[in-house]
This record gives C-alpha cells, sequence and structure tokens, in this order.
C-alpha cells in the first residue's frame, strides 16, 4: 500500500423504500487538512464560549439578577 492511496468508506442504509449510500475517498494530505479544519472550528468556538460568557464572570451578582427574570 502505497502512502498516497486514498482511504475509502462506505455508508448505506434504507427507511421504507428509499436507500442512502455514501461513499469516500480521502488522501492522507486530506486527512491532516480535514483534523486542520476541525481542530479550527473547536479553537474557535471556545473562544466564543469564553467571550459570551465574560459579563457572567465579571459580574456574577448582575447576572444573577438578570438571570432570575
Amino acid at each position: 500500500m502505497d502512502m498516497l492511496d486514498p482511504n475509502t468508506a462506505a455508508a448505506s442504509f434504507r427507511m421504507g423504500d428509499a436507500r442512502f449510500t455514501a461513499k469516500v475517498k480521502v488522501t492522507p494530505a486530506g486527512l491532516l487538512a480535514i483534523g486542520a479544519l476541525v481542530s479550527g472550528i473547536l479553537l474557535s468556538t471556545s473562544v466564543l464560549v469564553w467571550t459570551a460568557t465574560s459579563v457572567a464572570r465579571r459580574r456574577p451578582l448582575a447576572s444573577a439578577v438578570l438571570a432570575k427574570r
């Protein structure tokens, strides 16, 4: 097996009369790119959550009053 051979995966399922099939071929370089994209998404999500909860960390009493409304 050569290092540049693509990895393959296939999945299929049926619901009643409908049948769905998906096939994917990805090279090792593509897997690295996908990993980098997923890592970027997870890191940016953590930054968004940190920013969205910053008011609650800076002013816990005000956040508690707003939550009771």
